[in-house]
């Protein structure tokens, strides 16, 4: 019996233990699977795999997964000299410049010859800022360069203050030796875009996304110039195409989060901005959208954080002055406001809505005889609006009587050209300097007109169009230069023409303004009509279609129209009050008709047209003696007022 108990208590002793050696054993090895993750342990990588899937992602368009593939391999091969080649080209697609920098240098001590190393080395001190390094690199270019290293030498001599007309002329000589380089098509479609040769870009961007339709850049410019041709819905599809190829490409996010911000999609615009600060952490521009897309929604203390995580770097871009003003004011600090807006005045004189925001920044802070100089310009224009002379009115206090009589009338004079502030022949002298750049001959037709020599201005405006006639401004000032003779008729061709190169707001109103002019209402219909189904958040656009509704009689689609106005702009704009005031009056709703139109007279009480629009919304309410008092008014104020007529 002992012997039996014996037994079992050996077996299972013995089972006992081989369960513990089996626990220990698993433990030993989950420890030892641990340890080799935490040194970072994996699979050999296969230098000549990595290097394949490089090459195969470089062809589909995919730039970081070229990278990371390239970046592997280097890991893997350090001293392979094709491997790091193939890495400080990938860097360069995505912004890179240092570890480009590094890969080139242990690419030469490799045994890659220097010639093949010298144009990604140009372009990557460029990108860097090192101009003296970039042109030591050209200047070891043989006599005999291919295309990247001709490519690279004209970026270098545009930055060392070549010009951008010296670079067009080199990628135009460079595209003739080597039509099928798909990168110096793009680089010469990206020169023409910044020059406003709208034609040009178009025919070269295309080009480049032909011979390379997996390629980002390609179809990013392309997208970018079919926007600003065509409209922001239009671009969507080039820029949707860049992403799929791949998906972190940053200057396709940011193109893409823009254009869904402007088309009012911002929850989608928001999250491409994020994607974008994945791809490039820190990205300003990344921010910056977030600061718009914030500010759009009325959380300006949001925006503002978002704005300032930017650390200044675009703080030379007007649309970032403006912004950074327009949250200052949101948030009661005028002196902080009156600065941002005083940059974006500098740097666009001629901006006549911007110097309203300064000048209503300036009223705000206390300085109205700052005010009145920088409204001065506006003032002596006939077609000032409303909103300007109410801020002079309010600068020049109650003394200025004939301020205050131009203010009351509401009348407003036809549109006229904003006169330049230089001598003529310094204007001469720039525009000769420069005889194809559209915004030096610009300058040099207003300071003509200053000066009273409009004939001279016509011509000068004709010949710009013979130079530059896939530029949009050159069409433009062309039709205006014949609009203010009043050849209207004639205007329209020109035009037209600008809105097949550059369909955007101030083409159209002109467009739009010349076909009603000349009795094509049908034309300015279909003008309006394309314009807003690629622009839908038009400010400009959806007033003046608010106004053809009034004007129609179609008041619950001018509601409609003017309602989505209120939502976006508030209840400051007389113009907005005093149109939702007549439309709810004529279409019997005196209630809501009788708030706009009290909230109107209030801002502008003195205004004729205001006057009218809140008698009859009075009127509408049932509230006869009080309508009649407000139409009395209406007549002492302007005799000749009729109830058509609407406040500017």
């Amino acid at each position: 019996m002992m012997r039996r108990k014996r037994r079992v208590w050996r077996r299972r002793t013995i089972r006992r233990r081989i369960r513990i050696v089996m626990v220990l054993l698993v433990i030993a090895l989950a420890m030892g699977g641990l340890l080799l993750l935490l040194r970072g342990g994996k699979p050999p990588v296969d230098p000549v795999l990595a290097m394949r899937r490089a090459t195969t992602a470089l062809e589909v368009g995919n730039y970081h997964a070229a990278h990371d593939q390239a970046r592997q391999a280097a890991v893997a091969a350090p001293r392979s000299g094709r491997v790091q080649l193939m890495l400080a080209r990938t860097s360069l697609l995505l912004g890179d410049a240092i570890t480009a920098e590094a890969a080139l240098d242990r690419a030469l001590a490799d045994g890659v010859p220097l010639s093949a190393t010298l144009a990604d080395r140009v372009e990557a001190r460029l990108l860097l800022d090192n101009l003296e390094g970039a042109q030591d690199a050209v200047d070891q270019m043989p006599t005999q360069r291919d295309a990247a290293m001709t490519r690279a030498a004209a970026q270098l001599a545009a930055a060392e203050g070549g010009g951008g007309a010296a670079l067009r002329q080199s990628l135009e000589q460079l595209v003739v030796r080597f039509p099928n380089d798909a990168r110096a098509w793009a680089d010469l479609g990206r020169s023409r875009f910044g020059a406003g040769d709208m034609d040009g870009a178009s025919r070269a961007a295309a080009r480049a996304a032909r011979l390379a339709p997996a390629d980002p850049i390609a179809l990013t410019l392309r997208g970018e110039v079919v926007r600003a041709r065509y409209g922001l819905a239009a671009g969507l599809p080039w820029f949707e195409a860049a992403l799929g190829r791949d998906a972190y490409y940053h200057p396709a996010l940011i193109q893409y989060a823009a254009t869904l911000g402007d088309l009012g999609r911002a929850s989608e615009a928001l999250a491409a901005t994020r994607m974008a600060l994945v791809s490039e952490p820190g990205s300003p521009e990344a921010y910056y959208l977030q600061a718009v897309i914030a500010a759009r929604a009325g959380r300006f203390a949001l925006a503002q954080q978002a704005l300032e995580l930017t650390g200044g770097a675009l703080n030379a871009r007007p649309s970032v002055a403006l912004l950074e003003g327009a949250l200052a004011y949101a948030q009661g600090r005028p002196q902080r406001a009156l600065r941002a807006w005083g940059r974006l005045v500098a740097m666009q004189p001629m901006n006549v809505a911007a110097r309203q925001l300064l000048a209503a920044a300036q009223v705000a802070a206390g300085d109205r005889p700052a005010a009145l100089v920088t409204l001065r310009p506006i003032l002596s224009r006939a077609d000032a609006d409303g909103y300007a002379l109410r801020l002079a009115a309010l600068a020049a206090g109650p003394d200025n009587g004939a301020l205050l009589d131009r203010v009351a009338s509401g009348r407003r004079g036809d549109a006229a050209i904003f006169l330049a502030d230089r001598p003529v022949i310094d204007l001469a002298i720039a525009a000769d300097d420069a005889p194809t750049d559209p915004t030096y001959a610009l300058g040099l037709i207003r300071g003509l007109v200053s000066s009273g020599n409009r004939a001279g201005a016509l011509q000068w405006a004709q010949s710009l169009v013979r130079a530059s006639p896939g530029a949009p401004a050159a069409q433009m000032a062309y039709g205006d230069m014949l609009a203010t003779g009043g050849r209207i008729a004639e205007a329209v061709v020109p035009y037209a023409r600008a809105a097949d190169l550059t369909f955007d707001e101030p083409t159209m109103l002109r467009l739009t303004d010349a076909y009603q002019r000349t009795g094509r209402a049908r034309d300015a219909a279909v003008s309006l009509g394309l314009y807003l189904s690629q622009n839908p958040q038009g400010i400009a656009a959806r007033r003046l279609l608010a106004r053809w509704q009034l004007a129609a009689g179609q008041w619950d689609a001018a509601i409609e129209t003017l309602e989505g106005l209120r939502n976006q702009l508030g209840l400051r704009d007389v113009a907005l009050l005093h149109g939702l005031a007549i439309a709810y009056a004529r279409s019997g709703d005196g209630v809501v008709a009788r708030r706009y139109g009290a909230a109107a007279y209030r801002l502008a009480p003195m205004n004729a047209g205001v006057a009218d629009a809140y008698g009859q919304a009075l009127a509408a309410d049932g509230e006869k003696d009080g309508a009649q008092q407000l139409f009395d008014k209406v007549h002492a104020l302007r005799p000749d007022f009729t109830p058509s007529a609407t406040p500017r």
